[in-house]
């Protein structure tokens, strides 16, 4: 299932371009829904950061769901590769709850959108093995699939624009010397 989002942050390029990639864990407590963005690694290469990022949720797990869901499957990783010339970021990320079952990868571009604007366009790619999920028998993994995958698109869509609002305002806030 693709993924697709693009916003506008009113801020230049290279404020939110570096932010994106330098400030990361300063943007958490902005961000709904994220409690803390950890940087686990971190290799300097000539056209960019080789970062490994861990996300982790900030969401109460629903009764119903807490004998299959427990707090620390609410993380995962975030493995991005940064080209600084280009200014984009090529990134996958792994649910350790789900490491065979989940793949999702895509890459942020940035544009100058005017002197003081910047646009950000998310392509991704989200696909979930139904058929390796424990407990979904096998004759209805293929059906269930795609419509849990548009379920999910349909869910993260607005957490990746959140996450552009949350840069903007962090921004803000480090111009106005709050941050």
């Amino acid at each position: 299932m693709k993924i697709n989002s693009e916003s506008r942050i009113h801020h230049p390029l290279e404020q939110v371009y570096a932010c994106y990639r330098d400030n990361l864990p300063q943007i958490a407590p902005y961000t709904p829904d994220i409690r803390e963005i950890i940087v686990n690694a971190r290799e300097e290469l000539a056209a960019g950061p080789k970062i490994h990022n861990i996300w982790v949720a900030d969401r109460d797990i629903p009764k119903i769901a807490q004998s299959i869901l427990r707090p620390e499957m609410l993380r995962w990783d975030d493995f991005a590769e940064w080209d600084d010339a280009a200014k984009h970021v090529n990134w996958r990320l792994n649910i350790p709850a789900f490491p065979d079952q989940v793949r999702c990868s895509g890459r942020n571009a940035f544009f100058a959108d005017g002197p003081n604007a910047t646009r950000v366009i998310l392509t991704g790619d989200l696909q979930i093995n139904m058929k390796k999920m424990p407990g979904v028998p096998r004759i209805l993994a293929g059906r269930i699939a795609p419509k849990l995958e548009s379920f999910i698109v349909m869910l993260i869509t607005p957490n990746l624009e959140k996450v552009n609002q949350s840069i903007e305002r962090y921004l803000d806030d480090k111009i106005a010397g709050n941050a």
